[in-house]
């Protein structure tokens, strides 16, 4: 991760360009094109700003765009609506890259959140920001078998999945560490200098060269539901649905629920499970 928010900024507008083709926006490719995805000056035009402008835009230099410049480099390089709020975030701390000290207090599950997750009979767990585990009920537990018993510190979503052994327990694997990515992405370009990202990047770029290369694609994902495939060791295959609930505060941990459709032989699966740990 850079410590730089405007070397931030650039990289992700640089790896949107690239992979832009010219005829995705109505423009001839050429016979003869060196470089991939979009010229700078292809780009610049198509957004209605100065091609010097946005080459220091790219080079990580003092600019300041506005909302409309953002906006129509957003409609230029097709951008979701994921991309452009990030697009967004990451201008915003690129205008103010001298921040004030300030305290960082460790993420915490309220207690009044403890009891509803211990109320709860679907799986059930408490992510933080940075996707860290904060907290699970029984059946949550289950899911997560031997993770629970990780130190506090590696106890994080990324460090589930992003490990070989993680094939056979998770089918879909790789698209799922490829969305958790996507979602720290999103997450630490809204608080960049948040110490525990600043930790959780480097330690997770130093052991995981999959990591390090889809971190560099700088892909964002703000997902508040999924579909989790898992082949679980005591009821066999389970597909669940998942939805995320922001608990209510300042942005932080969301409780995220797993469920399955009525009557169908994942929940069957689900109920013989909570039966095997006594969870009514």
């Amino acid at each position: 991760m850079s410590d730089d928010p405007r070397r931030e900024l650039a990289e992700f507008l640089r790896t949107r360009r690239t992979r832009l083709r010219p005829e995705d926006v109505g423009l001839e490719p050429g016979p003869r094109r060196r470089v991939a995805g979009l010229r700078r000056e292809e780009l610049a035009l198509l957004a209605g700003v100065s091609s010097d402008y946005y080459q220091r835009m790219e080079q990580g230099r003092d600019v300041r765009p506005s909302e409309q410049v953002l906006d129509a480099l957003a409609r230029a390089l097709d951008f979701s609506a994921e991309e452009t709020r990030h697009l967004h975030s990451l201008a915003a701390a690129a205008r103010n890259p001298a921040r004030l000290p300030r305290s960082y207090e460790p993420e915490e599950v309220p207690d009044t959140t403890l009891r509803l997750l211990h109320g709860m009979t679907a799986p059930a767990l408490v992510v933080g920001r940075f996707l860290d585990v904060l907290a699970w009920n029984p059946l949550g537990g289950a899911l997560l078998g031997e993770f629970t018993r990780q130190p506090q510190k590696e106890r994080n979503m990324l460090a589930l999945f992003l490990h070989p052994q993680a094939d056979r327990t998770c089918p879909n694997r790789a698209a799922t560490v490829a969305e958790l990515i996507g979602m720290l992405r999103t997450q630490v370009a809204a608080d960049p200098g948040n110490p525990r990202a600043i930790e959780l990047v480097g330690e997770l770029a130093v052991r995981s060269d999959e990591f390090a290369a889809l971190w560099a694609l700088h892909d964002v994902a703000e997902p508040t539901r999924g579909q989790m495939r898992l082949n679980h060791p005591r009821v066999g295959e389970l597909n669940l649905d998942w939805d995320a609930y922001p608990i209510p505060g300042n942005p932080g941990p969301a409780l995220m629920v797993c469920t399955a459709a009525e009557g169908s032989l994942d929940a069957e699966r689900l109920q013989l499970l909570a039966g095997q740990l006594d969870v009514r």
